[in-house]
């Protein structure tokens, strides 16, 4: 086992976190649940792993503040920290590229860049994002995750970035419906997220240190914010699925970048639509309103 340990954060997940915990419980010297309070198995099925731990902590809709509640309590006792949501795999060449670079590294590495790969209807959809690059292992007290309602990314605190070159895979295991309802959800906050880069409401200036892609992909987002509502999430769209060649993944990479990359943002346009209209456009009864509404404070 290596000197890491892994956080994941569940909520009603006994469909993924068998499948989690078997991919890296061989890799990881401590595996530690942050549960919200699962009403499923989720929770019974962790604890029939030895070296898995159990914390509770109520979910405020808010990623980054549940992680950093994480790293806060878990006792972590290893040099190496992992971020992994519990419908995410490492590749098996991941796994052995982890195995044999993670303990050699120079003190000075601090933050691993790893390639997020897609999984959709069964298919892995290898045009139009792929891949994403993400910083999720990093060494204990040198990152946090970043304060954000929506697209937060770990955050180095010091020390230098290294990429690996092999993918970990993100595969939802539920319907179509499922993902359409939790997307939903997640239109809220990203709406709320656009309304916070335009207005500037929490003055989030912060200096990313959390790769290249990341911080391009921040910047892209400021710049698609300051798009016109809903033309904005067809050209997104049409980049994805003509430009980058998403419409050669047949019929499971269509859905996907429609359902993802144009109805959900189209969704979060209506939304902010609807916020800016029931707020005849003033900055602060629209923070007032979000408060109000959807219990978010700015």
């Amino acid at each position: 086992m290596l000197d890491l340990s892994v956080i994941i954060l569940t909520y009603n997940e006994e469909i993924h976190i068998r499948r989690c915990i078997d991919n890296i419980r061989n890799l990881a010297k401590d595996i530690f649940i942050v549960d919200s309070f699962s009403t499923d198995k989720t929770v019974e099925i962790a604890l029939e792993y030895e070296n898995v731990s159990v914390l509770e902590n109520k979910w405020e809709n808010n990623y980054a503040r549940q992680f950093n509640w994480a790293l806060d309590h878990c006792p972590v006792k290893t040099q190496w920290v992992l971020r992994l949501d519990a419908d995410e795999y490492f590749t098996p060449e991941l796994v052995k590229e982890t195995e044999a670079r993670l303990s050699g590294l120079d003190n000075h590495i601090t933050g691993i860049i790893l390639k997020r790969r897609h999984v959709f209807l069964g298919k892995w959809i290898k045009r139009g994002t792929y891949p994403v690059k993400l910083l999720r292992l990093f060494r204990y007290k040198k990152a946090v995750c970043e304060q954000r309602l929506m697209d937060e990314h770990i955050q180095l605190l010091e020390g230098d970035l290294l990429e690996f070159e092999n993918d970990f895979v993100d595969h939802n295991l539920h319907d179509i419906s499922w993902w359409t309802e939790k997307h939903v959800g997640y239109a809220i906050r990203e709406a709320v997220d656009l309304l916070d880069m335009e207005f500037g409401f929490s003055n989030n200036n912060s200096v990313m240190k959390a790769g290249d892609q990341a911080e391009r992909k921040r910047k892209k987002k400021k710049s698609y914010a300051s798009k016109p509502l809903f033309i904005r999430s067809f050209l997104y769209f049409i980049y994805r699925y003509i430009v980058k060649l998403g419409f050669l993944e047949g019929k499971e990479g269509f859905l996907w970048h429609f359902l993802q990359g144009w109805w959900y943002r189209t969704l979060v346009d209506a939304k902010i639509f609807e916020i800016k209209k029931h707020c005849r456009n003033d900055k602060d009864e629209i923070k007032k309103y979000i408060a109000q509404k959807y219990h978010i404070m700015l």
